[in-house]
């Protein structure tokens, strides 16, 4: 009866497992939905800001803005953005292969790269292959305010009005539905002209009560910060719903474990049993 012991133990192992995992399943369902909400609210305020922008790359203002002039690429940045904690599937991998991929298309053109990170898993990858980061943020939580993300953003605005780099690029997960997150790299400087029909000819806009420069300089800046802000709460619907997938997985197959072992006890019990009748009908022959 030792073997059916032993398989016994490792059966309520795999039970105590399945209850933690249900509970992560059920934990990362709810903060799911909490931050899809949050994903549908910031969409509206990103939506109309990529809008006016859009415009304002397809004009000729005023005042030319360094942030709306396209220069030879020679230095690229990339702000990139994963999840702090890991049980979430391939979500961060999925990512960081697109990364890397895209890092490498830049380097054979020998374009000099710099970092800035979100999230501690991508601190942890690019401390093992190495990489020139400028910055980095963690531990924002499920909810973060775009002040959690203004020194990363200032570090690269300011890099990028420097001339330290040419171009500014945001890596994130999309969210297409629970069951799909896609890895994006998003151009945010320079920035891109509205692909509208209707704007494609040369026009500008009216600026009160102050000049352009004082007003593009603010505008563009909140519209990088609300780029990146959004960047941020999707990916945190993208880890919910992957930890939520990744967490029912885990229960499913803890189930199947299970049914496997019980079959294997039932069946090294009946043995037992079988085994103990056999001695003890052969030692009542023998009387």
């Amino acid at each position: 009866m030792a073997i059916a012991k032993e398989i016994r133990a490792k059966i309520q192992s795999i039970k105590n497992t399945q209850k933690i995992t249900r509970a992560m399943e059920m934990v990362a369902a709810s903060k799911m939905r909490k931050a899809q909400d949050r994903m549908e609210r910031a969409k509206p305020y990103a939506k109309k800001m990529i809008q006016v922008i859009g415009h304002l790359a397809q004009s000729h203002p005023e005042y030319p803005h360094p942030y709306l002039q396209t220069r030879p690429i020679k230095r690229v940045g990339f702000i990139i953005v994963t999840s702090d904690r890991g049980l979430c599937g391939g979500l961060n991998t999925n990512l960081l292969k697109t990364v890397i991929h895209h890092m490498k298309e830049w380097k054979n053109k020998e374009v000099e790269l710099s970092l800035c990170l979100v999230g501690s898993k991508a601190g942890v990858f690019f401390k093992r292959v190495g990489g020139k980061v400028l910055g980095q943020a963690s531990h924002l939580g499920d909810a973060p305010t775009v002040n959690n993300l203004i020194g990363v953003v200032k570090i690269m605005l300011d890099a990028y009005l420097e001339g330290s780099i040419d171009a500014l690029f945001l890596a994130s997960n999309e969210f297409v539905n629970t069951m799909r997150q896609d890895p994006q790299i998003q151009q945010v400087l320079p920035l891109v002209p509205s692909s509208e029909e209707k704007l494609q000819h040369y026009w500008d806009y009216i600026y009160e009560p102050d000049n352009a420069k004082s007003l593009l300089d603010k505008l563009l800046t909140r519209y990088i910060e609300a780029q990146v802000y959004r960047g941020v709460i999707e990916n945190i619907a993208c880890e919910q719903a992957a930890r939520m997938v990744a967490m029912k997985s885990a229960t499913d197959n803890a189930a199947e474990l299970i049914s496997d072992l019980q079959l294997i006890y039932n069946k090294a019990r009946q043995a037992a049993i079988t085994r103990e009748l056999t001695e003890i009908v052969a030692g009542a022959a023998v009387v």
